[in-house]
């Protein structure tokens, strides 16, 4: 069996149209594979998040969902990695391996924990995109509990996100 597969669009391509802001990281690059510090353990990684900033979201911006996402997993619904919600609008970056700042809370991620899942796609599958997204929201707390999908999380941001900024990072097992 063949792990050839065509890539699926950017997750964002069929949501509603919002302007972007700028986010960026001393630790992955757009487009670059990402070092195994940012990997889960089960494939040798370090499991730790990537250093991420973010600044130039809109004035009215009251909090921040952080995601990480890979829509290639060989999945039917891509893989959540990471989901941090209610960040607070005073903090505007995070440093790696950071845990929720004050106020903010995960909700469990598709490895079934409620923290930063590294990535770890198949060995010998084409590179994966790991979508990491700051949103800038609209309210300060999303009406969402620690114990949601991420799939609630995002029906919730459709309705509250007035820009977000991502950085899409690849990583792959040879």
């Amino acid at each position: 069996m063949s792990l050839e597969r065509n890539a699926p669009p950017d997750t964002y391509d069929h949501l509603p149209s919002v302007p972007s802001f700028t986010l960026t990281s001393e630790d992955v690059t757009d487009g670059e594979q990402m070092a195994d510090t940012f990997a889960d353990p089960s494939v040798g990684g370090g499991g730790k998040s990537p250093q991420l900033s973010w600044s130039g979201f809109p004035a009215e911006t009251n909090s921040f969902v952080v995601t990480c996402y890979d829509p290639d997993a060989p999945t039917h619904s891509g893989f959540w990695h990471w989901v941090l919600v209610n960040v607070p609008v005073s903090v505007t970056s995070l440093a790696q391996g950071a845990q929720p700042p004050a106020g903010a809370f995960a909700v469990r991620n598709d490895y079934g924990t409620k923290e930063y899942g590294g990535a770890a796609p198949p060995k010998g599958d084409y590179p994966h995109r790991y979508l990491f997204t700051v949103h800038a929201v609209d309210v300060e707390q999303l009406d969402v509990t620690p114990d949601v999908s991420p799939a609630v999380v995002g029906f919730n941001l459709t309705f509250h996100t007035l820009a977000r900024a991502t950085i899409r990072p690849t990583y792959q097992i040879a």
